[in-house]
């Protein structure tokens, strides 16, 4: 008995300093970039607009028309222009990404 006695304190020891044993935050990853940097602030007045609009638009970035229940990747790209259309036929949102 005495020795599981030991054996129950050695354990309950070696917990206890495991326990204070600091713990490093996860790596938050990349900064992320500007706000606005592939434009969408500027684009928020075709907020509301027909999706056929942006046929009519010649951009300079990478753009994702992205219809209800359309199927996209996750990545992000920041210098991207999303622009999301409701099923109405109107474009719903204009973000990055």
């Amino acid at each position: 008995m005495h020795v599981l006695a030991k054996t129950m304190a050695g354990l309950g020891l070696a917990l206890a300093v495991t326990a204070c044993v600091p713990v490093e935050a996860p790596d938050p990853g990349p900064a992320p970039g500007p706000v606005n940097q592939c434009g969408a602030l500027d684009l928020q007045y075709l907020v509301g607009a027909p999706a056929a609009q942006l046929d009519t638009i010649r951009f300079n970035k990478p753009v994702r028309v992205i219809y209800p229940d359309t199927a996209v990747t996750m990545d992000y790209n920041p210098d991207r222009l999303n622009f999301q259309i409701d099923r109405t036929g109107l474009i719903a949102r204009v973000t990055c990404g």
